[in-house]
Formats: structure tokens, sequence, C-alpha cells
């Protein structure tokens, strides 16, 4: 019985730490086999090796921040016009039934910028949203482990 219980709390614990959104794995997985699908995803050895590097960057709070992280996904959506708009706007209302918060949403014209975390004063998920003037459609998903002031400290100086 202790064996299950432990077995269980390690499953739980392991799916927490490595939380990401369903709903962004969702779209990954519908459009990878595109051949006009263009992704980056970076992750494990490679973070270690990008942290070693020790590239010092400007501001303290985005360089911990990059340091937290644990895991880069980043993909553009193969498609355009009114099926990305679709699937921008499902994608947008998971991501609210998975319990993330709209944290910050810029916008002109043409273009929107907005970014979902998942967490309170520790956040494992950020999930941007990006809508350029082209109409072409990129999310950017980091997993890690963010102090959610420095995250709304970087958030503010992009304003």
């Amino acid at each position: 019985m202790k064996k299950l219980l432990l077995i269980l709390t390690l499953v739980i614990i392991g799916n927490m730490v490595y939380a990401q959104s369903k709903s962004v794995e969702a779209l990954y997985q519908k459009h990878k086999s595109d051949p006009e699908f263009f992704h980056l995803d970076l992750g494990g050895s490679f973070m270690n090796f990008a942290k070693s590097l020790d590239v010092k960057i400007d501001n303290d709070k985005a360089e911990s921040i990059t340091n937290s992280m644990e895991r880069l996904k980043m993909f553009k959506l193969p498609t355009n016009g009114i099926q990305a708009n679709a699937e921008f706007a499902t994608l947008k209302k998971s991501l609210e039934k998975e319990k993330f918060d709209l944290m910050m949403e810029a916008s002109e014209k043409n273009s929107s910028f907005m970014i979902y975390t998942k967490g309170s004063k520790r956040i494992s998920d950020v999930v941007v949203l990006v809508k350029d003037k082209s109409d072409e459609f990129i999310i950017i998903e980091l997993q890690g482990n963010f102090d959610s002031k420095a995250l709304a400290d970087v958030g503010s100086n992009f304003k």
C-alpha cells in the first residue's frame, strides 16, 4: 500500500513539475504533420547547455526568468485567415478553461499580443499568443518555475 501511495505521489508531482497546456499541445499535434508547419522545441540537455554559456542580460529579472526556464516550445500556425482566427480564439478559451490567467494583453491596428500564465506566486507555465500584421499566428510556451513578481516586472517594461 505504501509503495502504491509513493508511486501515485511521484506521478502527481511529476505532472505538476512538467505541466504543460493541453490546449497548446493539442494544437501542436494537429498541425505537426503539415509541411508548412514551423516549430521549435527546446528543453532538457539543450537548456542546461544554454545556461552553461552564462550569457548576461541587462535586466536581472529577465535573466532570472531565463534561468528558471526548463522548456521552450514555439510554433507558427500553418493556416491563416478565418481558420487561423478560429483556432486562435478556441485556444484562448481553452487556456481559460485550463485555469490560465490573462497576465497581459496589448494590441495595435492589426496585431495583438497576449500572455497567459498558470500559477500564483510560482508560475509553472507561460503561454504567449502573437498575431502579427500579416495575419501570422505564433504560439510560445515557456515551462519552468517562474517567480510571478519577476514576470510582472518584466512585462511592465514592455508597456
